[in-house]
């Protein structure tokens, strides 16, 4: 009898476990996925039912680094000038940098609407979340930031394994590159945003961050805001080495205005170079390989080689410059 027994409670105890998980396999169902919960970069805590299905993005960057994260196929939506990759340009278009179609936006049934922390207007976010869309900021002021981004969104779209690896080659790429231009010789470098009025970046811009990567030093490093004005008279004595503007691909540098002031050194020796404005001023994925762009033109200024200037010859022919402060 005693054996009997103990047989029993030898078959009995696996059943009562498998009792006991099925148990909980059920309670887990009926309560369904655990909600993913992620502050975004403005602190707010935004909250997913699910992994992100129906995305919107009201930048070109923010597709950008959708699409590196692996979540292209969930995108239903897209700001304006999203343009790469190239399937970015068959989404429909719900915004530009100043309103967003919020009808078209509502028939879509995003479940995660992404915006440009800086870039996407207070009265914008505001009005996305009242209307009951989980909106998610994004700033990124370093390559760090980037990276982690990438990661971030790889969490809400549910497709960790890709964003994981794209981040980790922008990381790799990104301390090759650093390692590749340190203790090279300091060049000084501006910025150029804009000519009219002159705009440049402080050193808490991502591009400053590519602009030291590159053994760079940015003339205005000290300014309060991430962008600003400043006067052609400070510009000019802070002598730059080098001024720097983005734009399309395969333009050449334009001096403008600069080309006036034989007293700075970037004049003189003709030390003008423009770079891919898609590369480097979006703070995308494709960022690193604008940088690159950037430490070649700031190696050739080092080394005294001549930048593919267009019209600086004649601009600059006079014997002395005018008046900065004009």
């Amino acid at each position: 009898l005693r054996e009997y027994y103990q047989r029993q409670k030898l078959f009995m105890t696996p059943r009562l476990l498998g009792l006991a998980a099925a148990l909980l396999l059920a309670t887990a169902a009926l309560a369904g996925p655990a909600p993913l919960r992620l502050l975004d970069d403005a602190g707010r805590e935004v909250a997913l039912g699910h992994a992100a299905r129906r995305i919107v993005t009201l930048a070109p960057h923010l597709t950008e680094l959708v699409y590196a994260a692996g979540a292209g196929d969930r995108l239903v939506a897209v700001g304006k000038y999203s343009d790469w990759p190239p399937e970015a340009l068959a989404k429909p278009v719900v915004s530009d940098a100043f309103a967003v179609n919020y009808e078209a936006l509502a028939k879509l049934e995003p479940d995660l609407v992404l915006v440009w922390g800086s870039g996407t207007p207070e009265r914008i976010k505001s009005r996305l979340r009242a209307l009951g869309v989980a909106v998610y900021e994004i700033e990124i002021r370093d390559v760090d930031g980037l990276i982690d981004t990438l990661r971030r969104i790889g969490r809400l779209a549910g497709t960790e394994g890709v964003a994981q690896a794209r981040a980790q080659a922008i990381a790799s790429d990104w301390a090759a590159l650093k390692a590749r231009y340190a203790g090279r010789k300091p060049v000084r470098v501006f910025f150029q945003l804009w000519d009219a009025p002159l705009m440049t970046l402080n050193g808490q811009h991502l591009i400053s961050s590519a602009i030291a990567a590159c053994g760079g030093t940015n003339v205005f490093a000290e300014l309060p805001t991430l962008t600003a004005t400043v006067s052609w008279e400070t510009a000019v004595q802070r002598d730059p080495e080098l001024v720097v503007t983005a734009g399309p691909a395969g333009q050449m540098a334009q001096p403008g205005r600069w080309s006036a002031f034989r007293q700075v050194s970037a004049t003189r020796h003709g030390q003008f170079a423009h770079v891919e404005g898609d590369l480097l001023a979006r703070s995308g994925p494709r960022f690193v390989d604008g940088a690159r762009e950037l430490c070649e033109a700031i190696d050739d200024a080092r080394r005294g080689l001549p930048q593919p200037v267009f019209g600086l010859q004649k601009a600059a022919s006079g014997p002395t410059g005018p008046n900065p402060a004009r």
